[in-house]
């Protein structure tokens, strides 16, 4: 299937989900989502699949369920539909998402388990690999992407706190985030061209993830 945008009503069903996330709504426009939004967002993956697919596996769209085991949010369905092409969780991705802000993409590492974090920051305290990884997380910013993540205080153990990356050693987790909020282009084939432009400033970042982080041990 060659994808040409979301539907035309991708939009209009989060804004209702949002306003009434329950059973009843989801089931009297479920065939909305399924022809405007998962449809759509599988074909995009498909596409995408070609250029970064690889060593970074097949593309998988999240189920539009929350998970409200332990949450105090009770309401039943995300207010998005995500997807993503990684090799293994934290050892960096590729991601897509859209939702009533409009379409969002990300990658690198959203969550690093204690194996992958040890990995991460012997990559960074070593020159060369660290200050690769700030050179790529300054092109990301000029290219206006915001750089996230859950960040320590202090200094790492083991890591002086006059370190000079101390800034990215602090990280737990650390990735990029773009968003466009909704437009035309995002019902069109140029929204194709748009997350495959920002996929492919993404790569030297999800390459350096791979290359000094992996998947985790546990994967």
């Amino acid at each position: 299937m060659r994808f040409d945008g979301f539907g035309e009503y991708a939009i209009d069903f989060f804004d209702g989900l949002v306003a009434d996330n329950s059973k009843t709504y989801w089931d009297a426009n479920k065939s909305t989502y399924e022809a405007d939004v998962r449809a759509p967002m599988q074909a995009l993956l498909g596409e995408l699949e070609k250029e970064f697919g690889g060593e970074f596996g097949a593309p998988k769209v999240f189920r539009p369920f929350r998970d409200v085991r332990f949450a105090k949010d009770k309401t039943p369905y995300k207010t998005n539909c995500g997807g993503v092409i990684e090799a293994g969780r934290g050892g960096g991705a590729y991601y897509v998402e859209v939702s009533p802000a409009g379409l969002r993409t990300g990658g690198g590492c959203f969550h690093l388990e204690s194996d992958q974090l040890a990995r991460y920051r012997a990559a960074v305290a070593e020159e060369i690999h660290g200050e690769r990884l700030r050179s790529i997380l300054a092109t990301l910013k000029r290219a206006g992407w915001e750089i996230k993540g859950d960040q320590l205080k202090s200094a790492p153990r083991g890591y002086d706190k006059d370190h000079e990356r101390i800034d990215l050693l602090r990280y737990r987790s650390v990735y990029a985030v773009r968003v466009w909020e909704p437009d035309d282009v995002l019902h069109e084939r140029a929204c194709f061209d748009r997350v495959r432009k920002a996929w492919r400033q993404l790569r030297p970042f999800n390459e350096w993830a791979r290359d000094h982080v992996g998947v985790a041990v546990s994967s």
